[in-house]
């Protein structure tokens, strides 16, 4: 049966998560008077945020709490409470004043909406990633947005891939998954059921066994192949 239904990630897939992240947090350092701030600190504030979130997703932690981790190890201070959530409010701001999509995410969605149903299963919140699809001007592109913290399962868990597939009234078989993450994003989808894309933007390369692309204007050439997409390395 062929794929009727493409399930998203949204951020590094159709978001540019890191770029946006990038700037904000850049602009946010230099407001706060840390003009010597470069790229270096981006990279060691993304390393911070992947472990606390990870904690977050095992359930070891909250939102309130892994912001202002992130906050106090990133500083290396001890701050208080309401000082951890003023910092990482600022930071906020300037992070989504930059917020921007892929270049590549709005044709794509464009050349598949006659032919595709279109959905987001993602790590983060509803509240969220609802604001920031509407920010960004593609939130009636999906009609379906599902996300962990309301589920109260995170992707890898087979459960939340088959809870948006049940959303859409459609057998895992008939979805396929998007997203930049090899093991939670392509992976997961497949031990789930459905077919999966790791969308591979840095060009890392490997996991020969996934089927992987490295922008999204490829996707659509995809799906009008072989619904399962034959060998993967076809596509690597």
């Amino acid at each position: 049966m062929a794929i009727r239904a493409v399930l998203w990630d949204v951020d590094d897939t159709i978001f540019d998560y890191a770029g946006s992240d990038r700037t904000g947090l850049l602009r946010h350092l230099r407001a706060e008077g840390l003009t010597e701030s470069d790229e270096d600190h981006h990279g060691r504030w993304m390393r911070i945020a992947t472990t606390h979130w990870a904690r977050v997703a095992a359930g070891e932690s909250d939102w309130p709490a892994h912001c202002r981790d992130r906050v106090r190890e990133f500083l290396d201070a001890e701050l208080s409470d309401e000082d951890a959530d003023a910092w990482f409010h600022r930071y906020v701001g300037h992070y989504e004043s930059s917020w921007e999509l892929f270049p590549d995410a709005v044709p794509v969605l464009d050349a598949l909406a006659a032919t595709h149903r279109h959905a987001i299963l993602s790590n983060s919140s509803v509240d969220h990633q609802e604001r920031k699809l509407r920010a960004l001007g593609v939130r009636d592109r999906f009609e379906v947005l599902l996300c962990a913290q309301e589920l109260g399962v995170y992707k890898p868990d087979a459960r939340a891939f088959r809870t948006a597939c049940e959303a859409l009234e459609l057998d895992p078989h008939e979805v396929v998954y998007v997203g930049d993450q090899p093991d939670i994003d392509a992976a997961g989808a497949v031990a789930a059921g459905l077919a999966g894309v790791w969308l591979d933007r840095r060009g890392r390369g490997g996991r020969p066994e996934l089927v992987r692309i490295t922008g999204l204007a490829e996707l659509p050439g995809l799906l009008a192949g072989d619904t399962r997409f034959g060998a993967p390395d076809t596509f690597g």
